[in-house]
Formats: structure tokens, sequence, C-alpha cells
């Protein structure tokens, strides 16, 4: 399906691996010339030479910077001052006991997976606004409505997310600019497929075998039984970014596989 993004640019934060680098690839693939963006130099450009040969026709770009510094941010609204879709991906998480999470804790979650994603919006919301076009996305969690407990400090972020989407949301009545969230389920990043191989690393076991027992034991409410694939995330967020999916204003959108148990 054509989603009509040609010679768009997007911006996509955290997008080297996992779910970012998937976002960054289904764009690329409908002509978006994407923003690949990290803190390690070298995996950025490497990213950026994997997508110049998947898709000749796009010019993706390096966009190294830590988005968490102010500094760095300020210089990276310097080099890309103008950009059409605002993916904000990137974050932190970790497994973690409420009592082990501290102040200190508790800040740099929230100046990592909410502070840098609202700087970057309000940096590019006005812009998009002046155009009467623009997209921006946040990307949360199911753990944003449904905290499984395992990681408080994690859950109170994604779910701040939604508020803030909302929020901004408010600000685009009656123009072409939407802010909207995806709740990702359970996915299949690098991160969590070395874990699953490392939990079973003693079993005489195919990948698949592995996952089904882990679903089965681990994350039984699963309607899927089996962990989604970072392109599937990235095929719906190049949707929600496309000009088909404009009437989608401040929508908490799921792609949990069954996760959620409930109808809202």
């Amino acid at each position: 399906m054509q989603m009509l993004l040609n010679n768009k640019t997007a911006l996509v934060t955290g997008s080297t691996k996992g779910i970012g680098k998937a976002i960054a690839i289904e764009l690329a693939k409908e002509g978006v010339n994407v923003l690949i963006n990290g803190r390690n130099a070298e995996e950025v450009e490497r990213t950026v030479n994997e997508i110049k040969l998947e898709c000749p026709a796009t010019s993706p770009q390096n966009a190294t910077a830590d988005i968490v510094d102010l500094k760095e941010r300020k210089a990276l609204f310097e080099q890309f001052p103008h950009i059409d879709i605002l993916v904000n991906n990137m974050g932190i998480y970790e497994l973690m006991k409420y009592e082990d999470v501290d102040d200190e804790v508790w800040e740099k979650y929230f100046r990592t997976n909410v502070l840098a994603a609202n700087g970057l919006s309000s940096y590019y919301l006005p812009k998009m606004l002046k155009n009467d076009y623009g997209r921006i996305v946040f990307i949360a969690s199911e753990e944003a409505i449904m905290p499984s407990g395992q990681m408080p400090q994690y859950c109170m972020t994604k779910t701040m997310l939604l508020s803030l989407s909302k929020s901004l949301s408010k600000l685009t009545k009656g123009t072409e600019v939407t802010v909207n969230t995806i709740m990702p389920g359970p996915t299949l990043t690098e991160n969590v497929q070395q874990i699953i191989e490392d939990i079973y690393r003693n079993e005489n076991m195919t990948f698949l075998e592995k996952e089904k027992e882990f679903m089965k034991t681990n994350l039984p409410q699963s309607e899927i039984q089996r962990f989604i694939k970072p392109f599937e995330i990235g095929r719906l967020t190049t949707f929600i970014c496309s000009p088909y999916a404009s009437a989608f204003k401040g929508s908490p959108i799921r792609m949990d596989g069954g996760m959620v148990p409930t109808i809202f």
C-alpha cells in the first residue's frame, strides 16, 4: 500500500536497533527520508548505510545526538530545523523492585523517557502547526495502562506519554497535524531475543520452541502467544504517520497481542 509519504522527512529517536530501527526502515520503504538517531555515531552511520542500500531512492541522514542532553538536543535542532514526522521512540527500561527505585532513578527515567520526547515535541510542534501538516508519534507500552509491577519507574513514564500526547493533540484542533501514541506489547527486539536465548541456553530447542515455552510460562495472557515483530510496529507507525490516518487525534493505539484484558 502506498502511504503517500514520498519525500517527507522523519526523525526517529533511538533508531539504530529494535523498534526504532524497524520504524525507520518501514518509513523509508514508503519514500521517507529518515533521520537516524542514537548516541553512538558508528551505530548511527551503519544504520544509515543499511537504509541507503535497502531504500536507494531515499536520503537517510546521520542524526547522532544524546537527546537527553540539552546542548546536544539544541545542536540537533540547528542541524535539522524542519521535519514532517517525529517518532519519539527512544527510552530506557529495566526490571526493578519498587523498593530499589530511589529518587535518582525516578528522575533519570523521567528525564530520559518523558522530558527528552517533550523537548523535541515542543520544538517541532509549533513548526508543524505553522505549516498545517505534521505527525508526532510517541511509542509507549501496554505497561502504560496495565503495569505489571516489575518496573514501576518505566510504567510511570509510559503512562505520562499518554497524557502528554492527549494534551498536545488538543493544540492541533482544526489542523492537519496529529499527535498519537502507540502501545506495543512484548516485542522481539535484539535484547529480548538474547534474554530468551540465555534463559534456555542449556535446552536443545529451536528459537521458535523457546519462544513458545517462554510465552506459555511467563506471558499466558498474550493471545498471539508469540512476540510481536518489530516490523509490525513499524508498519503500524508508518500508517499512523500517513495521510490515511489523519482522523487519529490524541489516540492511544494498542498493538499488544491481546495482552490487555480490558475493552478500553
